[in-house]
């Protein structure tokens, strides 16, 4: 494993699955790790409880409480942004409030908040986003909204990239398929369909995603920025 010792780590949404096991990934590196929560206080607290991170009470769906939170963090090295939802659905009879929530956490939550982190963030930071790969397609009905805003989550990594790449940041969107966490568990009732799309017909683990998100973090991958690492068990290829 990478050593990230002395580095300053900041997870959006760590509470639970893919961010959890990133929480843990890092603080056994060595890093000095906060993450954010919004509504599983319990889980937050076994969390960091576990872990010796620190978590800190912010929802990504509120602006202002969003960046408070960043720039409380201080000088950054490192960002993830993992905080998002997921709702399936017909476009027809969608709830329109349920929709701009999603926006409002899945997109403008990731923008603002990796603004943020690159105004508090070393050079050679890294910004590492969990997408998903509804960004590049929809491999199954229902999923209008949140594929809209996983494309967006794309725009915003190659942006920021670009914007960040003078100060040696990096910003990179990983897009996992299927991962078995509480929201997607690999035994729901949707897995058998999801597995019959994949080459390997699994669920992936987060532990598999975090390792990901580590060797992005690590000096290893200085030069990879602006791109999308899909970890999907081979999704419609």
């Amino acid at each position: 494993m990478n050593d990230f010792s002395g580095k300053s780590v900041m997870v959006l949404g760590g509470s639970r699955g893919i961010g959890a096991a990133i929480v843990r990934y890092f603080t056994a590196a060595g890093a000095k790790v906060s993450f954010s929560y919004s509504g599983s206080p319990d889980a937050a607290a076994a969390v960091a409880a576990e872990t010796g991170a620190t978590a800190v009470k912010a929802d990504s769906a509120n602006r202002d409480e969003l960046i408070a939170a960043v720039a409380a963090a201080g000088a950054l090295d490192i960002m993830v942004i993992n905080a998002g939802v997921g709702i399936m659905g017909d476009p027809l009879t969608m709830d329109p409030d349920a929709v701009d929530r999603l926006i409002d956490i899945n997109v403008r939550a990731v923008y603002f908040a990796g603004v943020e982190a690159g105004r508090q963030m070393h050079d050679n930071g890294r910004i590492i986003i969990i997408g998903s790969i509804s960004g590049d397609r929809a491999p199954w009905p229902g999923q209008t909204a949140y594929a809209l805003s996983k494309s967006a989550v794309q725009g915003i990594g190659r942006g920021l990239a670009r914007d960040f790449g003078a100060r040696g940041i990096t910003v990179n969107v990983v897009q996992p398929g299927p991962v078995d966490t509480d929201m997607n568990p690999a035994g729901g009732p949707m897995a058998k369909m999801m597995h019959s799309g994949m080459a390997i017909k699994r669920h992936a683990t987060a532990d598999e995603v975090a390792s990901l998100v580590l060797y992005l973090a690590s000096p290893a991958a200085a030069m990879i920025t602006g791109t999308t690492q899909t970890i999907d068990g081979g999704v419609g290829i």
